[in-house]
């Protein structure tokens, strides 16, 4: 029998609300890059939000990026450090509203960065309020009634985006259970590849949930995700750019 310990990187315990997927996704990323001996040379560029915790219980160098900056931080960092494993970690209200422009920037240009998007639907540190992945009537401190999508536009579905692009991996995962937890570590790794064999472009968004701010309990928390938000957001590989097409 193997014994399954904690990764070295993860030297304290996360610090985010009971039921948050932070913590899972944050050793998630441990794992990968302790399993492929790049944990010692890599370099996470951290947003602002709920993923601004990260450094504080996640043993590599980091750098603390402005509000939306994290991908830039990250371009930056990669192409003075080209050898070290470098990648951004963001929530969606960092990413995807004022960091929209740096997100599609770097996977337009096919930057050779990795991306670790995290999706919960809302701003979660600054008190729920709505994010651009905000669902279709969801509640939230700044749509009390629901999201009207007349007013603000639909859910943004940044992948479809980033699929009309010359990228190098582009999936979606989810840590609602065990199953695809699994899944999200194997999607988490394939990016990396793709980044440590200089393919470009790297993205992994991550359905996450927020118990406190969806007013929910934690294995609630996880139904939801399941049944209402796999359907506007669906699971799996997008692109994967072959070594043929490389």
């Amino acid at each position: 029998m193997v014994l399954k310990t904690k990764p070295e990187a993860c030297f304290v315990d996360n610090k985010y609300c009971p039921g948050c997927g932070h913590g899972i996704i944050n050793r998630l990323v441990a794992e990968v890059l302790e399993e492929m001996g790049e944990d010692k040379k890599a370099v996470g560029t951290i947003a602002v939000g709920c993923a601004s915790l990260m450094p504080d219980t996640f043993g590599i160098d980091c750098i603390q990026a402005q509000h939306g900056r994290a991908a830039a931080v990250a371009v930056g960092v990669k192409r003075c450090r080209p050898d070290n494993m470098v990648f951004s970690y963001q929530g969606d209200g960092d990413a995807l509203a004022i960091g929209f422009s740096e997100t599609m920037y770097a996977a337009i240009r096919n930057e050779n960065i990795t991306v670790i998007f995290v999706n919960n639907g809302n701003f979660g540190m600054t008190g729920g309020q709505m994010a651009p992945t905000t669902l279709e009537g969801q509640k939230t401190t700044t749509s009390p009634m629901g999201r009207d999508i007349s007013a603000t536009g639909a859910p943004l579905n940044v992948i479809n985006m980033m699929k009309t692009l010359d990228v190098a991996f582009l999936a979606r995962g989810s840590v609602d259970g065990n199953a695809n937890v699994l899944k999200t570590k194997k999607f988490i790794r394939r990016a990396f590849e793709a980044q440590k064999n200089k393919k470009g472009y790297s993205f992994v968004e991550i359905l996450s949930p927020c118990p406190t701010n969806w007013n929910m309990s934690p294995r609630n928390s996880m139904k939801h995700i399941r049944e209402t938000v796999e359907n506007t957001y669906e699971l799996g590989v997008f692109v994967e750019r072959s070594e043929d097409n490389a």
